[in-house]
């Protein structure tokens, strides 16, 4: 099968799925006001793959095949590297939004690959090959839907008051199992064509019910699809320059006693795996987040100097030094970044994922300093980011020419750019969609004690931490 174009993968998404806004049901999400954004947004991937700038990053040719890169499975650093770049470049069409409607479904891919071919029964690496060849020859979207609503955080699944808190299996038949419960956090789910679902934890040995994988179409009957309306409102492009143009729709996804044929089952009551396939698919797609996250600090960095230049206080001290603390922080999410490539550790099938140790050292470093980071960039601007004109007041001719003259920065910068800048950091860092980032520092791809925790596990297992201790027993004796 050939890439797919802009307009067919649109026409895909029109298939009659269970999508509900605002507790209205949405005919169609390409037609949405708010979704048929989201839509577009996802688009720039099949755009890509057609433009001559994008077209060697974006599309791979191997073995008489053509197909999107994020569909290759990493076999060296330099796979990694190339995944990364493609979704930096993504991300940057985006304008610092993620598209995601294939980076997050193929982490999801590369996780199940590796983690059957270790399991005693063929059978379920065979399906997952299988979903994997179906999904890149079709050139499709996908979602992964992980975490599970959870109910009481301190209790296991099987100890909840409402077994269904974490999605279960419920019936069990010849041809497949029945499925219930909700997934949350789940992105673009309202605008792909496939859903993997993944355990969002190890499981003990009485949680098998709860121990599955599977991949289902998004307009299978049972999966309900309940979006979040955050960042709906009216969105000027003048006011909005990166929220105008780029949405990302989040849902709670049902799955209201849904069945699941043995073909796309790919866990079932493996209570051992269902940890590891948790864990492997959040060592992809940690480094698919940080990739992601390589423009929007690049944006920070770059809006911070232009806005401090057009303020006229590029020579203060305090200002270069704030520019330098944040050119250190964006380089060194970059260099963490792609050592994590190059530092690839072997998987099964003759795959490699990325460093867990670099990996998660290179989230916490962004997690942690974003919010700072942030800081320094409103502290630039100053407060005009949130007590600015609107759009209006730039029409109206009674208005404007008090704006353009009272609004002026330094010397050579008029009114109308500065505000342009002050506009794109409003939107960045002051509006729906910075309170959307700043919210996705800190929670997305797991938390950040789960990442303190991985890196102390990972460095456990380092040949320098090896050594040492190695080193202190031969002391001991």
């Amino acid at each position: 099968m050939p890439l797919r174009t802009p307009d067919e993968y649109i026409a895909s998404l029109r298939d009659d799925r269970e999508v509900w806004f605002r507790g209205e049901r949405i005919s169609d999400v390409t037609a949405h006001p708010v979704m048929g954004k989201a839509v577009k947004h996802a688009a720039i991937d099949y755009e890509m793959a057609e433009s001559a700038a994008y077209r060697d990053l974006a599309v791979v040719s191997e073995g008489g095949q053509t197909y999107s890169r994020y569909y290759k499975i990493p076999a060296n650093a330099e796979d990694l590297l190339l995944r990364s770049r493609l979704i930096e470049a993504a991300t940057a069409e985006g304008d610092t939004l993620v598209v995601l409607i294939k980076e997050i479904g193929t982490d999801a891919l590369f996780a199940l690959l590796a983690v059957t071919a270790q399991m005693d029964d063929p059978v379920y690496h065979q399906r997952v090959r299988m979903f994997y060849e179906y999904c890149r020859d079709n050139d499709l979207a996908l979602a992964t839907a992980q975490t599970d609503v959870k109910g009481d955080r301190v209790k296991r699944p099987a100890d909840q008051a409402d077994p269904d808190l974490y999605l279960r299996v419920v019936a069990r038949r010849e041809d497949g199992v029945v499925v219930r419960g909700a997934k949350i956090h789940t992105s673009v789910t309202p605008n792909v064509n496939e859903v993997i679902v993944l355990p969002t934890r190890a499981m003990s040995e009485r949680e098998a019910d709860w121990s599955i994988a599977f991949a289902l179409p998004v307009n299978t009957p049972g999966v309900k699809l309940l979006t979040s309306p955050f960042g709906d409102g009216d969105v000027r492009p003048g006011e909005r320059p990166i929220s105008a143009r780029h949405k990302m729709m989040e849902t709670m996804t049902v799955f209201d006693d849904v069945f699941v044929p043995n073909d796309r089952i790919f866990l079932d009551g493996d209570t051992r795996r269902a940890g590891a396939l948790a864990l492997t698919f959040v060592e992809y797609h940690r480094f698919t987040a940080v990739s992601y996250k390589l423009p929007l600090v690049d944006a920070i960095v770059g809006a911070a100097a232009t806005i401090a230049d057009y303020n006229g206080i590029l020579g203060a001290t305090h200002v270069r030094e704030k520019l330098i603390s944040l050119i250190v922080y964006a380089e060194t999410l970059r260099a963490l970044t792609e050592k994590a490539a190059q530092r690839c550790v072997p998987k099964a099938t003759g795959q490699v994922a990325p460093d867990p140790l670099m990996v998660n050292m290179a989230k916490s470093h962004f997690a942690h300093g974003y919010h700072t980071a942030v800081q320094h960039l409103q502290e630039l601007a100053g407060g005009i980011l949130v007590t600015g004109p609107g759009d209006e007041d730039w029409t109206a001719p009674e208005t404007r020419p008090y704006l353009e003259k009272y609004l002026v920065g330094r010397n050579g910068v008029d009114a109308a750019q500065r505000m342009r800048m002050m506009n794109f950091i409003r939107d960045l860092t002051a509006s729906d969609y910075g309170a959307y980032q700043e919210v996705l520092a800190i929670h997305a791809e797991g938390s950040l004690e789960a990442e303190k925790l991985q890196i102390f596990r990972s460095y456990t297992d380092n040949g320098s931490a090896q050594r040492v201790m190695a080193l202190a027993r031969k002391m001991a004796t």
